[in-house]
């Protein structure tokens, strides 16, 4: 066993990378023969994910022996790398189609979604002005929750649930996509284009236009990436200051 363990520290990230693909085929099998689909494959992985990292204790599963790799692959570099890939085959003349309208949902996205989420942790406990931005920086997404939090010089603990809320909303918005498609009229690329300014959540809106229409999903993350975008700029700033004021 430790021979077992010294080989896959030195390769490291070769089996991390075979390991999130034994992840991946399972959940989208999963997803294809048990749910028909409904349940989109890549949800069902970060539950998997969720559930390594509940095993992974306070340091990660990373700090386990022989998944030291999974540092790597979940880094910022490769996070960073994956977002910016899900835009592309985007073209920028249906981009154009959406104009004003398309910028507008993305601001009032970033911005709703920002006080609803602060506004619950608000009525948890989380009274002060530095949970209260982290917190609602979560719910646009778990990544600009953890960049406000550190801006702000949040805790630990409210960095952590920050992130939890962004989680569960990429989960709940990948499960639910597929089921109010055709309410919400996602069948062009400018409808998937405002939905993923409004509801941001780079992976719950790729995983969800995935199992709705495949042609969608560079312009739902097209948007939604610049939704994180947005939210990394004006949640620790502008956003933050006018909490300041009212709390």
């Amino acid at each position: 066993m430790e021979e077992l363990i010294s080989v896959l520290e030195k390769n490291g990230f070769v089996f991390a990378l075979l390991l999130v693909g034994i992840i991946i085929y399972v959940s989208y099998f999963i997803s294809k023969k048990i749910t028909n689909n409904h349940i989109p494959g890549a949800a069902i992985a970060i539950s998997f994910g969720l559930v390594l990292a509940y095993f992974g204790g306070d340091k990660g599963f990373a700090s386990v022996p022989g998944f030291t790799g999974l540092a790597f692959l979940g880094g910022t570099m490769m996070r960073d790398f994956a977002i910016v890939s899900t835009a592309m085959g985007a073209h920028f003349s249906e981009v154009k189609k959406t104009g004003f309208i398309g910028l507008l949902c993305l601001v009032l996205g970033t911005i709703v979604a920002f006080f609803v989420g602060g506004s619950i942790g608000y009525i948890m406990g989380y009274k002060d002005a530095k949970s209260f931005a982290t917190i609602g920086a979560g719910a646009c997404t778990f990544i600009v929750g953890p960049v406000t939090g550190g801006a702000v010089g949040a805790s630990s603990d409210v960095i952590a649930i920050s992130i939890a809320i962004g989680v569960i909303k990429s989960v709940v918005v990948s499960i639910a996509t597929p089921f109010f498609a055709k309410r919400l009229g996602l069948d062009n690329p400018q409808t998937a284009m405002i939905f993923g300014g409004l509801v941001g959540s780079t992976s719950g809106v790729s995983a969800g236009l995935a199992a709705t229409d495949p042609k969608l999903v560079p312009y739902g993350a097209l948007t939604a990436t610049f939704h994180t975008a947005m939210g990394c700029l004006i949640c620790p700033s502008i956003l933050y200051f006018l909490v300041q004021v009212f709390i």
